[in-house]
């Protein structure tokens, strides 16, 4: 049996079937977790972002 670290608070967690929040260990670190997505607090940073994305002029022609 494999046991993991709820990624809200850190509890050890057993990674079985009968656990219905896995990989979190309740209903409560779940909802946590989803706020924070829809809130848009996770993100991947850009080793080098474009300067200006919706620049046209620099398109070939």
């Amino acid at each position: 049996m494999a046991i993991v670290d709820c990624p809200t608070c850190g509890t050890k967690v057993e990674w079985t079937e009968k656990n219905k929040f896995r990989p979190f260990c309740s209903e409560r670190c779940k909802q946590i977790d989803l706020g924070a997505w829809a809130e848009e607090k996770y993100t991947i940073p850009a080793v080098n972002p474009p300067d200006d994305i919706d620049d046209d002029s620099k398109l070939p022609q």
